[in-house]
């Protein structure tokens, strides 16, 4: 009889404390790490890591899974790239609690904050729950090939006790606030990880409308956060714009203070005000100082909006002539843009558009670069297309268009661009560095499972060990240990899930053997397999040999098994 059910052999353990990477193996049982070191003993099933990376499984604490954990049993692309637990619920928006009057408002948000088609929700979610603590009992019982669990979301909460008043924004009555905290609290000790709010008017519902929370007033805040306070247990997770910046920080500390909980952040470089981050820091760590417990949520790379021609943004649909193409098949309208005549009707027009997005990409064309099946999310500037015009002779337009032609407009990284809107102000991602490695930071914002047609950003786990420990010439780089920390131990504490981020006896046994030489992000690529034929953009990776969920090896060589250990975790 076998003494362990897995060992992973002959692997440099990098085991999430951030200490010095060793050799060595890791022995497995009954779900949980039962060895690490020398292992003698037998096994049931043995890994040959053959001096591979071996690490604790990755955990992403942003993400939007909320919709396809009723759908699918893969939380694809995340478990593509080494992540075996994700954090859904994240930004406010999701789909519980809910009255079946209020599904399709729902819906229309989510379609607007993270680009996830109604047609698809529509055909896609279930809907066998009213209440949050019903929507955790319909998914406990689902196989996955990865752990995930959930954050009560504000809006939904906020459209459920107050309708329509909470849907327009209404100030809400303090019967209205004691409702929503009852709600919020007893989602949470029904296992829900926190409570998560928007307030920026990036997140629209799919008709325009700022999300219901945008301006909730910090009575309503802190009357939720105080009664999540009561049980003892909870996270909160805020994005903002911070156009009032002082008083919005003062109040978040406030609600911090008051409740008791801890807080993260949305916090990133914007074009704008390409500073604002390091204010941002700055508060947090001083608030941290005076025992006050807030980091800031932040990315390894830009945040970038892909646009082509299959995907939703295309600024080429600002142009009047575009018209004449827009609901032709991909091939045709290849065709027409590629015939010199066609084209130049369509530069001789006068583009105009009312979504913002769209006024953006006609602004800054030049800002975009190609991404290609090798992408690289640190381009210099002789990549943009304002500087390839340039040494063309053309005008920069007519490269973006020449780009998103290429491979027919489809293929992996082929026919996208992609326009960072976040974190590259400057031209680098020196801001990024230095976010990452405040002592107050935490990895997330991937949006894993949102984004369908504008956003790929799931594949940040692989970015951070690629680029940032291996592959970056254009500053300083991360030590591995640190990266893995980072993404593991640090992540899952930022939670309150303490048992697992860690290669040690007794954590549960989530476990990557990654070839780190070999590791190697391909470029986005599109697939038609959401509920109704709907459209995703996906993002594979090449290096990860193997990822085990709870014991059991759920990938190999980037191929699922068929093990669906999985399953929805309970604060």
């Amino acid at each position: 009889m076998s003494t362990f059910d897995l060992v992973v052999r002959g692997g440099r353990i990098a085991d999430g404390t951030g200490g010095k990477i060793t050799s060595g193996d890791v022995a497995v049982k009954d779900g949980v790490i039962a060895q690490v070191g020398a292992v003698s003993g037998t096994a049931a099933r043995e890994i040959e890591a053959d001096g591979a990376l071996v690490t604790p499984g990755f955990v992403d604490i942003h993400t939007h899974y909320d919709g396809q954990v009723t759908w699918d049993s893969q939380l694809t692309p995340s478990s593509w790239h080494g992540v075996t637990t994700a954090v859904m619920g994240n930004c406010g928006v999701g789909f519980a609690p809910c009255r079946a009057e209020d599904h399709d408002r729902l819906i229309r948000l989510m379609e607007g904050v993270e680009d996830i088609p109604f047609p698809v929700l529509a055909d896609g979610l279930p809907w066998n729950w009213e209440t949050f603590p019903e929507y955790l009992a319909s998914l406990s019982n689902k196989q996955f090939d990865i752990d995930f669990a959930a954050q009560v979301p504000h809006a939904a909460v906020r459209v459920y006790v107050m309708g329509e008043r909470g849907a327009n924004r209404d100030m809400a009555t303090a019967d209205d606030i004691a409702a929503m905290a009852r709600i919020a609290r007893e989602a949470v000790e029904a296992g829900a990880l926190g409570f998560t709010t928007s307030r920026t008017l990036n997140h629209q519902t799919s008709e325009g409308d700022p999300t219901p929370t945008l301006t909730a007033a910090e009575d309503e805040l802190m009357g939720i956060a105080i009664e999540i306070g009561k049980s003892g247990k909870g996270v909160l997770q805020v994005v903002s714009d911070f156009q009032k910046r002082r008083a919005e920080m003062d109040m978040f500390q406030r609600i911090v203070e008051m409740s008791g909980r801890p807080m993260s952040i949305s916090v990133a470089q914007t074009d704008l005000a390409p500073d604002a981050w390091k204010w941002l820091l700055s508060e947090i760590e001083g608030a941290n100082a005076r025992g006050l417990e807030m980091r800031a949520q932040v990315a390894p790379r830009p945040v970038g909006i892909l646009v082509g021609l299959e995907l939703t943004l295309n600024p080429f649909t600002a142009y009047p002539a575009f018209a004449q193409i827009a609901d032709k098949p991909l091939a045709e309208k290849v065709a027409r843009l590629s015939d010199p005549a066609f084209r130049a009707e369509l530069f001789g027009g006068t583009p105009a558009s009312d979504h913002p997005f769209v006024q953006s990409l006609l602004r800054q064309f030049g800002k975009m670069f190609p991404l290609g099946d090798v992408p690289d999310y640190e381009p210099l500037p002789e990549r943009m297309l304002d500087a390839e015009a340039a040494r063309r002779g053309v005008a920069v337009e007519e490269v973006a268009l020449d780009y998103m032609l290429s491979d027919g407009g489809r293929g992996p990284g082929t026919g996208m661009l992609l326009f960072p809107f976040l974190n590259y102000a400057q031209g680098s991602l020196d801001p990024s560095y230095a976010m990452m490695q405040h002592p107050n930071a935490v990895v997330g914002l991937s949006d894993g499972g949102a984004h369908m047609g504008t956003i790929c950003d799931g594949s940040f786990p692989t970015t951070l060990l690629q680029h940032w420990t291996r592959d970056r010439t254009r500053g300083p780089k991360l030590d591995l240990a640190w990266a893995i920390k980072a993404q593991t131990a640090d992540t899952a504490r930022a939670v309150g899930l303490t048992d697992r981020g860690v290669l040690k006896p007794g954590m549960k046994a989530d476990i990557n053997v990654i070839d780190h030489a070999g590791l190697r992000l391909h470029g986005p690529e599109i697939a038609h397999d959401l509920p109704g034929g709907g459209r995703r953009l996906l993002q594979r990776a090449d290096g990860y040999l193997a990822t085990v969920v709870s014991g059991e090896l759920v990938y190999e060589n980037g191929s699922p098994t068929g093990a669906l250990p999985g399953r929805l975790v309970r604060g």
